[in-house]
């Protein structure tokens, strides 16, 4: 008879199991390393230590040099011990740290002595330990173990083998060349595992060689690969091979390549038909005709059992959902049967993908599928439901009112900062690209501030009431809500309130006697912030100065804070003799934020913070002697490639920007295993009127570093000469070097030049973009005496639609777009473009294009700046 005791309540209160290793101390643990010097060895109780050392370093402990060799050579004491357990620890402590100890080929012959050992269980772990601790100049010593490893019969020595080979490529190519005839005859093992890692480390030794990568690939094409495994990465370099040499559709469905690729469709294995149906749907040139047979399997996964394939099939799907619509669109019927997947990841990619390929007269319906689908899952998957929500907003204006709804729902629920975050971006970026929406989302972004908890939000939203809200229809209710968090709110919600009030002061003359007695109010606030800034915007507001209320309240331009702590930090640095000028600081610029396709990146890290190019290349430029005396940098440019990609040297070029000057950047790679390039430089051949300043080469090039040289020139004193073409040779010393090592095999070297493609300085390149929040206030301020206006008409023959000739407008001045207007409605006739940007030197430019569509494009094109030279210039531009 069995008796069964109910536990006792202290024992039903006693914590669950906690991890045994999180309160080690490094310096107790390395203390403790001395039992491996004891005999006969402990091997429990060393097993135990070893595992404390492994836990501390993956953990992110770090261990001093001279810490690691000592614990290493420690270490080596435990070979004496046959226990197999320890054994296998000791070489995955070898592994750990071999980067970090000094010394570590002394336990070369062990390991060496281990993988040519009769114990299998040692061989596979001693190959890889070795590997770890062994360079290109060693290699050779052990080059013949290797090579008998990798046929080994035993398919964990020989994986063990190939993997390790693979690694040791990327420093010591040449050697691992060697083994390819092992590679070869691994590649017909039995074992799944081995014929992958050998076609892995196969195609790695050949990729260089495009031909011994095509007879590779031919060769198993028309065989069969054991392996699914290997099966699958020879489709994806068969893809590679395809997409290279770029065929026609109609020529595509003949090559043997894709023949292969449409084969896998019927393969025996779940997992190469899946790759082959991605593969399909993923390359360039198709016709629906080539896609069918693949959307037809990812059709079928969708309803597979697995949950594994359903995630693959509609993860597939929803990338391909922009560039292939209608074929994705045949399986919406099975991607709403995924909306309620008990897997939440399935279920968020069928909506997403629903919302991508949607019909507009389907929004409705949608919206009402998923409603109750988002209250049940997690805040990251809301996220990537908002993000799809933001794309079908753009993709259907019409119905942001249905959208935004949705959205304030949303925002109405219970959530963390990032998910409110992402929504109150979303109705930011509707009420930015469509005018229509501009009430209804001032509203419910209104109704959200009432409730939010969330400062850093609060704070966004009330800035985007400032810039806004005075240019609503009604722009009085708006006050309400922000005057209530100067009521309300905490001391930094309030200093963003007092903001917003000075911008409707300064922006609605109807309502500036109210704003000038709430900011009075403001003025006994509590925080001295706050009371500052409402004293501040009063004395501006009680002024009476239209000047001052644009260019202190309506049109504030903010330094770039990065490149301002870097000033203010040099300045302090400094001999202090002069007063630190904030006009040296350039000016914060337009960042666009990255916009990927990839819907299911979901991440709990921090987000890295937007920075502007002149940011970027700050630290650099900083760098070269001299470049001070410039001034500010005015921008920097995008890079532009001067060879081509597969060239024996690659160079792309930044022009970065200054009011006088401008600074070439050439970005150098030498691909040339045999050669070390040295005293590396750009000749440039200048046009008239552009004076060379300074050369500043590099000194050293080595294979595949990525070294700079720099090119300052100062622009013609007249704006007009500014656009022009520049020749570029790029000139250098050779000298022979071995491949193995980098290092030249003699001091002696030879001149040698490569010629670039040219340059061209444009007007874009000078032009820093603005965005003006009322465009015609600025508009109207410009007609006067200080600004002057250039005008002309042209016929834009290379367009054929008003959209197109904006954006070729746009993209050749380098402007800025206001109020919406780079967007021509559907259907119009009669356009007008409203853009804005600083030109180098500070130089203010306003342009107003008037468009017409008749037989062709007409553009009238007028140009207001604080330059005559810089107007003529902007509308030569066009012409």
């Amino acid at each position: 008879m069995k008796y069964f005791i109910s536990p006792s309540p202290s024992q039903l209160k006693r914590p669950g199991p906690t991890n045994a290793y999180q309160n080690l101390e490094k310096t107790s643990v390395l203390q403790e390393t001395r039992t491996f010097n004891e005999t006969p060895v402990n091997a429990r109780k060393c097993i135990h230590i070893l595992t404390k050392i492994l836990y501390l370093i993956n953990q992110g402990e770090v261990l001093v040099a001279r810490e690691a060799t000592d614990c290493f050579f420690a270490m080596t004491k435990l070979f004496q011990s046959k226990d197999v357990v320890l054994r296998r620890m000791v070489y995955l402590g070898i592994k750990e740290l071999s980067s970090i100890a000094e010394d570590v080929i002394i336990v070369t012959s062990s390991l060496t002595k281990d993988m040519t050992g009769k114990e299998d269980l040692y061989r596979a772990a001693a190959i890889r330990a070795l590997c770890s601790i062994t360079d290109h100049t060693m290699l050779q010593a052990v080059e013949r173990y290797m090579k008998q490893c990798i046929v080994d019969k035993n398919a964990a020595v020989s994986c063990a083998a190939l993997v390790s080979s693979l690694r040791l490529a990327s420093t010591a190519g040449d050697v691992v060349k060697r083994w390819a005839n092992e590679a070869q005859e691994a590649l017909n093992s039995d074992n799944i595992m081995v014929q992958y890692h050998a076609l892995g480390l196969l195609y790695h030794i050949r990729k260089s060689d495009r031909l011994a990568v095509s007879k590779l690939v031919n060769k198993l094409t028309r065989g069969s690969l054991k392996s699914p495994y290997a099966a699958c990465m020879l489709i994806r370099i068969a893809c590679k091979l395809i997409e290279e040499e770029d065929v026609p559709a109609e020529e595509l469905s003949d090559s043997p390549l894709y023949s292969f690729i449409e084969a896998c469709l019927r393969h025996k294995s779940e997992m190469v038909v899946y790759e082959a149906a991605h593969a399909i749907v993923n390359l360039k040139n198709t016709n629906p005709r080539m896609l069918s047979p693949a959307f037809s399997i990812l059709q079928l996964f969708c309803g597979s059992p697995k949950a594994t394939l359903r995630f693959a099939a509609v993860r597939t799907l929803n990338k391909v959902a922009m560039t292939h619509p209608a074929a994705v669109t045949t399986c919406n019927l099975d991607l709403e049967g995924l909306i309620t997947d008990s897997n939440r990841s399935v279920a968020t990619l069928a909506i997403t993908t629903l919302l991508k390929t949607g019909a507009e007269s389907s929004v409705e319906r949608l919206m009402k599928q998923i409603s109750t689908f988002v209250a049940e899952i997690s805040d990251e998957f809301k996220v990537v439901v908002v993000q799809a929500i933001c794309a079908l907003c753009a993709k259907y204006p019409r119905k942001h009112t249905v959208l935004m709804n949705f959205l304030s729902g949303m925002l109405r629920e219970e959530g963390g900062l990032e998910y409110k975050t992402s929504i109150v971006d979303t109705i930011i970026t509707i009420i930015e690209e469509n005018v229509d929406a501009k009430e209804s989302g001032l509203s419910h972004l209104c109704e959200f501030i009432e409730d939010c908890e969330h400062v850093s939000l609060a704070v966004r939203i009330l800035h985007l009431l400032g810039k806004e809200g005075p240019f609503a229809a009604t722009p009085s209710k708006y006050i309400r809500f922000i005057y209530n968090r100067v009521i309300l709110e905490s001391p930094i919600v309030r200093a963003a309130a007092v903001t917003a009030l000075a911008q409707f002061g300064a922006s609605c003359p109807a309502l500036l006697a109210n704003i000038l007695v709430l900011l009075g109010r403001c003025q006994m606030d509590p925080d001295d912030e706050v009371r500052d800034r409402a004293t501040y915007y009063l004395s501006i507001l009680n002024s009476a100065k239209p000047e001052l209320y644009k260019n202190y309240i309506i049109e504030r331009e903010n330094c770039s804070l990065t490149l301002l702590e870097k000033a203010l930090t040099d300045h302090l640095n400094g001999e202090l003799q002069t007063h630190f000028d904030i006009s040296i600081v350039p000016k914060a610029a337009i960042v666009k934020p990255e916009i990927t396709n990839d819907v299911m990146m979901v991440t709990s890290a921090p987000r890295v913070p937007k920075i502007t190019r002149e940011e970027e290349s700050a630290a650099r430029l900083a760098q070269l002697p001299g470049i001070q005396v410039l001034g500010p940098i005015h921008r920097s440019t995008a890079p532009i490639q001067l060879t081509e990609s597969e060239t024996e040297y690659t160079v792309q070029c930044i022009k970065h920007i200054f009011a006088q000057h401008v600074v070439f950047q050439f970005d150098c790679l030498n691909t040339l295993s045999d050669q070390f390039l040295e005293n590396v430089r750009v000749d440039l051949t200048l046009p008239e009127g552009y004076t060379a300043r300074a050369v500043i080469p590099c000194p050293k090039l080595p294979y595949n570093e990525l070294q700079t040289t720099f090119v300052i020139v100062e622009f013609p004193p007249d704006a007009s000469s500014s656009i022009a073409t520049f020749g570029a040779t790029l000139r250098f010393v050779v000298k022979d070097c071995d491949p193995n090592t980098g290092e030249p095999d003699s001091e002696e070297g030879y001149d040698d030049e490569y010629m670039l493609e040219d340059l061209e300085i444009t007007v874009a390149d000078q032009i820093q973009k603005t965005k003006k929040n009322n465009f015609q206030v600025t508009w109207d301020a410009a007609d006067s005496e200080e600004w002057l206006q250039a005008e002309d008409t042209f016929v834009l023959s290379a367009v054929s639609n008003l959209q197109d000739a904006v954006n070729t407008i746009i993209k050749i001045l380098g402007l800025g777009a206001a109020n919406l207007s780079e967007k021509v409605p559907e259907g119009t006739h009669l356009h007008t473009v409203l853009c804005s940007g600083t030109f180098r030197g500070g130089i203010e430019v306003l342009v107003r294009a008037k468009l017409a569509l008749s037989e062709g494009v007409t553009l009238n094109l007028t140009v207001r700046s604080t330059d005559q030279d810089v107007a003529e210039l902007i509308t030569a531009a066009i012409g």
